[in-house]
């Protein structure tokens, strides 16, 4: 039995630069590279050390917090490079792939014989278990916390968002094989959520609760989906997969095999042609975005991720270890001449002081990474709640955040949220207040103080 879910409050930001549905196969990397930074909250403990040679699905480092939990390489190869920073901070290790992959053997699991605890440590060992998150906190699940229930979000409303329609497309039994067995993990539902008009591979699973979604951005934010089905309070914990890496634990259940490929689309007002790449884990941006009216001398941006939450990258850096879109859009190091004080017609905006987007809601624009303002002091405008469709009040936790009140952060809704949930209060804040990063650095400080 399938439940609507719709919403009013939010943006849909519609930008130039959508994906066309064609997947072509990216060129092969030669090099790929894991960043521990992509892991919030994690302390590497390396494994294998420069010159090593590793399989693909084998595991580079492991969390010093929790041994258990390992990080495996995409593809098999060299050790070539372990960059460190201050205090010697691990920041990427890079690995030369060898010209015939190789794969490390898990070993097959039948999911429908196999019991809970089989399970958890097949995850574990295999270097699956990184594709599990947890609220509250956002960070990797602890395996020892057992969740009320999973969500998967099939239905991604950000600006130039791959869809999952598309991707998922024929990968039907690893992602029923994955739903069985996260289902042995929870003795609550595994809610799953799609387009209200879509054709979802994930609508058909056996298993699930369904929802349909319906509204704007950030319908599909998981977020959004958890606070209106079923809430996260003191000392709960909620699992939350992205359905792309649904498809890597089934596989792996499957065949015993760790299979990092990844459909992604490659999209932004920047990009020629604007379409999908069959590619892996951690490969190189370049071998997408040239031919592509990119080069090192473009002056644009390009994000692992969307517009709104993705991190920026270099022309030769890597694809992140969660991401499923690469966007390029115009940098925006160039100011207008009295840019506050005439009408605007060719940007996005809430308010309709000398803006016009109100009146063509369905234009998509090119926009750039020019913030049109500068950071300031908070401003009640009551914009952010527009935009904002949790039963939450915005900008009291985010001000809880910022003065460190953790009896407050508590009684205010913290446990779930994530930054991901204030990236649309960020975009439309008129005091240009960094909310993602306000709302990360609270979520450390609960970790930290109450775990």
């Amino acid at each position: 039995m399938s439940q609507d879910i719709k919403i009013k409050k939010g943006l849909n930001i519609n930008l130039l630069g959508e994906a066309d549905k064609t997947i072509e196969n990216a060129i092969v990397s030669n090099f790929y590279t894991l960043r521990p930074d992509d892991f919030h909250g994690v302390i590497p403990k390396l494994i294998a050390r420069e010159g090593a040679k590793v399989k693909a699905g084998e595991a580079v480092f492991y969390d010093k917090s929790d041994e258990r939990v390992k990080f495996a390489s995409p593809v098999s190869g060299e050790i070539i490079e372990i960059a460190r920073g201050a205090k010697r901070k691990i920041l990427s290790i890079k690995i030369q792939a060898d010209k015939e992959q190789s794969f490390a053997d898990n070993g097959k699991l039948d999911v429908e014989k196999a019991s809970a605890d089989e399970i958890k440590a097949k995850l574990l060992s295999s270097g699956a278990w990184v594709f599990i998150k947890q609220r509250p906190y956002d960070i990797i699940a602890k395996p020892d916390r057992s969740p009320k229930a999973i969500f998967i979000s099939g239905y991604d409303s950000a600006p130039l968002a791959a869809d999952y329609d598309f991707t998922l497309k024929g990968k039907e039994a690893e992602l029923q094989t994955a739903i069985s067995a996260l289902g042995k993990l929870t003795e609550g539902n595994v809610h799953v959520s799609v387009g209200k008009n879509s054709n979802s591979p994930l609508a058909g699973l056996k298993g699930i609760t369904l929802h349909h979604l319906s509204g704007p951005h950030p319908v599909g934010n998981v977020g959004t989906q958890i606070n209106r089905i079923n809430p996260v309070n003191k000392g709960e914990t909620v699992w939350t997969v992205a359905p792309q890496d649904l498809v890597i634990i089934g596989e792996l259940l499957m065949t015993g095999k760790f299979n990092a490929e990844r459909i992604i689309a490659m999209a932004g007002a920047s990009i020629k042609k604007p379409r999908y790449f069959k590619t892996k884990i951690g490969s190189e941006v370049a071998t997408m975005i040239y031919d592509n009216g990119v080069d090192k001398d473009s002056n644009v941006r390009i994000i692992s991720g969307n517009v709104l939450t993705g991190n920026e990258v270099k022309p030769d850096g890597a694809l992140g270890y969660y991401s499923n879109i690469i966007t390029v859009i115009p940098e925006g190091n160039d100011y207008e001449f009295f840019g506050w004080n005439k009408p605007v017609f060719n940007k996005i905006s809430t308010t309709r002081a000398l803006t016009f987007s109100w009146l063509n809601p369905k234009k998509k624009y090119d926009l750039n990474t020019n913030t049109n303002g500068e950071h300031r002091a908070f401003v009640v405008t009551g914009s952010y709640e527009e935009v904002f469709p949790m039963d939450i009040y915005p900008m009291q936790i985010l001000k809880s955040c910022m003065y460190k009140d953790l009896d407050e952060m508590e009684a205010l809704g913290m446990y779930e949220v994530a930054p991901e949930d204030f990236a649309l209060t960020e975009f439309v804040c008129v005091s240009k207040q960094p909310h993602q990063k306000i709302i990360r650095e609270g979520l450390d400080l609960m970790v930290k103080e109450i775990g």
